[in-house]
């Protein structure tokens, strides 16, 4: 009794050290996943904690948990519109490019530091998947907005390659503990078998799960509860049958967060809290579990290993990945640094100590100090440098108060609240006049906190308070036509696309004229849209860029691939 009490309490205390730990890394940009594995390790058996755990067993069980719960809740958050440019260059990441980091971080492990090819194999499969913790938790926490196609081939590269690296290693276990010389052609087909069948698994599951959900009445909190417990179920039913339980409960997620639910706000916003105490738990367990003078002293072979998976294996993988994509080098560049080691690895590194594989702590060690390597070097680097490589989309304006409305029976509703600015669209105009969409509604207004009685002969006026309930995807729409740009955003914005805006069928001979742009003579008859979208190969999105002498035309409005508005930058000569 006393030690669960005890176990309670230094849980508790940990969790909430960390959470308010995290406040101190987004004030000094330091990555939060690295904030609770230093929690961890300062609690460890060589930490100011003393706490001993060497529980491998435990750790595995809670580490394929907290790895399913993050994997679900992301594959909520992938819109299935963004994914049209970015899931096919993503799965080529979570594959070809996995077995490309995994060979060529086994051959400098063979070549460098002497190991056995198979060790080496080993060792690459181990640190060669992106952890999809830690490049949620970086792209989210630090609010950036990215460029749809390369925020979108990140996250769905994150959420589909833990599957092979999870195929690899234990490949490559079984290879090392039988000392066998060559991999057979059966290795193939329980390739096909456990990815083909873990995702049928998790399309169904997540359908199954979806139409139960919109179909049964349950008290509010319950939903979300029902969600978890469904992903989980599909996870352990596709992992019993010997297919891929993390490729599944991924798929399953994107499955029921594109589809419209009851319930569906108040689910996400549910399993954000659980994903996020999925993550604390994950990586406060980890660094209970390393002892750092273990660590130190194999320092060599891990900082090795990390240098040439971050500045070598994973740019060349993504680079050869990306070829039939026609991603610009950029963005080639951004996402072969943004391949951030978390917990998968380390998760991973359990294996070969659970299978009982010679020299099972030294994997560990290492696949903790490149995980340790990434987050400083990749993970305190990211947000300047999508920046300095015009990745990072420009703030977008949003209502000072939302909720969402549960309606029985249909998907859920947004209800946003909006403190009118002096220099809103909206001032001026009776509330009937708003060109907002036939299924958004002006619900209620206030003016000195006074209620409005007549809403549609209301004309609205500064710092008068409008509600307005829409559903989730007229909610930007919604935002442009009442909340204004302030001078900030107005410098940011201009800065990124341009003073000038021009409409997609505008020619570019005109802007030739206009703006004194080095157009190819072939491109002339051209209009701007049809320029930028033979450029990018009809993959356009917010955020691509053509340079023309000294004129640089930006995407600003892009739909499925076709472009509606072209920003205008006049560079300085």
């Amino acid at each position: 009794m006393d030690f669960a009490n005890h176990a309670v309490l230094i849980g508790a205390v940990l969790v909430m050290f960390s959470i308010l730990a995290s406040v101190v890394a987004q004030r000094t940009g330091a990555p939060l996943l690295l904030v609770f594995l230093g929690v961890g390790m300062m609690a460890g058996a060589e930490g100011a904690g003393g706490i001993q755990f060497q529980n491998f067993q435990a750790a595995y069980l809670v580490g394929t948990i907290a790895l399913a719960v993050i994997l679900f809740d992301g594959g909520m958050r992938t819109r299935a519109e963004s994914s049209r440019v970015g899931l096919r260059p993503a799965l080529s990441l979570a594959t070809i490019g996995v077995m490309l980091t995994t060979g060529m971080i086994g051959l400098a492990a063979s070549w460098l530091l002497d190991f056995d090819w198979r060790q080496g194999l080993l060792i690459g499969a181990i640190v060669g998947s992106t952890d999809a913790a830690a490049v949620f938790s970086l792209l989210h926490s630090r609010g950036m907005h990215l460029k749809q196609r390369v925020g979108t081939t990140l996250e769905i590269e994150s959420g589909c390659n833990d599957p092979m690296a999870v195929f690899l290693t234990l490949l490559f276990v079984t290879v090392v503990q039988t000392n066998a010389q060559t991999i057979t052609l059966s290795v193939l087909g329980d390739f096909v078998y456990q990815f083909g069948l873990g995702a049928v698994i998790g399309l169904g599951g997540g359908r199954a799960l979806a139409w139960l959900i919109s179909r049964i009445n349950l008290t509010v909190g319950l939903y979300p509860l029902l969600a978890a417990a469904g992903g989980l179920t599909v996870y352990g039913a596709t992992t019993i049958a010997g297919a891929s339980g993390f490729l599944a409960i991924y798929i399953a997620g994107l499955v029921l967060g594109n589809t419209r639910l009851h319930a569906a706000n108040n689910i996400r916003r549910v399993h954000d809290g659980l994903a996020w105490l999925s993550q604390i738990t994950l990586f406060l367990m980890l660094g209970l579990l390393v002892t750092p003078s273990e660590l130190f002293a194999t320092w060599h072979i891990g900082l090795l290993v990390a240098g040439v998976l971050i500045f070598v294996a994973r740019p060349v993988a993504v680079w050869i990945s990306l070829l039939p994509f026609y991603f610009p080098w950029r963005e080639q560049v951004f996402i072969g640094w943004v391949g951030l080691r978390g917990a998968v690895p380390i998760v991973l590194a359990l294996f070969p100590m659970l299978g009982g594989v010679d020299d099972g702590q030294l994997y560990f060690n290492i696949a903790f100090f490149v995980v340790l390597a990434s987050l400083v070097i990749q993970g305190w680097t990211v947000a300047p440098l999508a920046e300095k490589l015009q990745l990072k989309l420009p703030r977008e304006h949003a209502p000072y108060y939302s909720e969402s409305l549960a309606v029985p029976g249909q998907a859920d509703l947004n209800i946003v609240g909006y403190r009118i600015a002096a220099d809103s669209p909206a001032v001026g105009h009776n509330v009937g006049e708003l060109m907002l969409p036939e299924d958004v509604r002006v619900v209620a207004a206030f003016r000195h906190g006074k209620a409005i009685e007549a809403l549609a002969h209301f004309a609205v006026d500064k710092n008068d308070l409008l509600y307005i309930i829409t559903p989730p995807e007229h909610a930007h729409l919604v935002d442009q036509l009442l909340v204004p740009l302030d001078e900030a955003e107005e410098h940011e914005q201009a800065e990124y696309f341009g003073s000038f805006t021009l409409n997609g069928d505008a020619r570019m001979e005109e802007v030739a004229q206009l703006y004194g742009a080095s157009v190819p003579p072939r491109a002339k008859e051209l209009t701007l849209a049809e320029f930028l979208e033979k450029r990018f190969h009809d993959r356009c999105v917010v955020g691509d860029r053509a340079l023309l002498g000294t004129v640089e035309l930006v995407v600003r409005e892009a739909s499925e691939g076709k472009v509606d508005k072209v920003g205008v930058r006049v560079m300085r000569r």
